[in-house]
C-alpha cells in the first residue's frame, strides 16, 4: 500500500513559520498588556483605597465633633457666621457619607457622597478665606478637598455609575 505523501515547499514552510510567529508574537503580547493592566489596577486600588480611608478618617472625626459639639468645632462655627445646629446637619450627613462610600454597591448614592464632601470641604475653605482667617484654618479642609476628588477620580469599575447608563 502506497502512502500518499505531502509535500510542502520551502517557501510554504517560510510562511507557516511566518504565520505563527506572527500568532505567537500577538499572544505573548496580549499577556504582557494583561500583565501591565493588572499591575496598573493594583497601584490604582491600592492608591484609590488610601485616599478613601484618609478622607473617611477625617469626615468621620469631624461628624463626630460636629454631632458631639465639641468646643472647639462650636467656636469655630461661630466665628464662621453659621448657626451651631448646622453641626448636627453637617456631622450626620458625614456619617452617612462615609458609610455610602464603604458599603458595596449604592453607585449613584456614592455620587451623592462625594458631592457632598466636595461642596462642604470647599465651602469651609471659602468660609475660612472670606472671614479673614489664614491658611493654618483652612489648609486642613482644603487637603480634604483634594483626597475627595482623588478618591472619586480613583474609584474602581465597580463603585462608578455604569457609562451611558444612569440606571443603578
Amino acid at each position: 500500500m502506497k502512502e500518499d505523501s505531502i509535500k510542502i515547499s520551502p517557501d510554504d514552510m517560510q510562511n507557516y513559520q511566518k504565520t505563527w510567529d506572527r500568532k505567537f508574537d500577538q499572544l505573548e503580547q496580549t499577556f504582557k498588556n494583561k500583565k501591565m493592566k493588572t499591575k496598573n489596577n493594583r497601584g490604582k486600588n491600592i492608591a484609590y483605597w488610601i485616599t478613601t480611608i484618609l478622607l473617611v478618617l477625617g469626615m468621620a472625626s469631624g461628624g463626630i465633633a460636629q454631632l458631639l459639639k465639641v468646643k472647639q468645632n462650636v467656636e469655630g462655627t461661630i466665628h464662621l457666621g453659621y448657626p451651631v445646629y448646622i453641626m448636627s446637619i453637617l456631622g450626620t450627613w458625614k456619617i452617612l457619607g462615609i458609610l455610602t462610600l464603604l458599603l458595596p454597591k449604592f453607585r449613584l448614592l456614592k455620587e451623592w457622597a462625594y458631592a457632598g464632601f466636595f461642596f462642604v470641604l470647599s465651602g469651609a475653605v471659602i468660609s475660612h478665606i472670606v472671614s479673614g482667617d489664614n491658611f493654618s484654618r483652612f489648609g486642613a479642609p482644603l487637603i480634604f478637598v483634594f483626597l475627595t476628588i482623588a478618591s472619586w477620580a480613583l474609584r474602581p469599575d465597580d463603585r462608578k455609575l455604569p457609562v451611558g447608563n444612569p440606571a443603578l
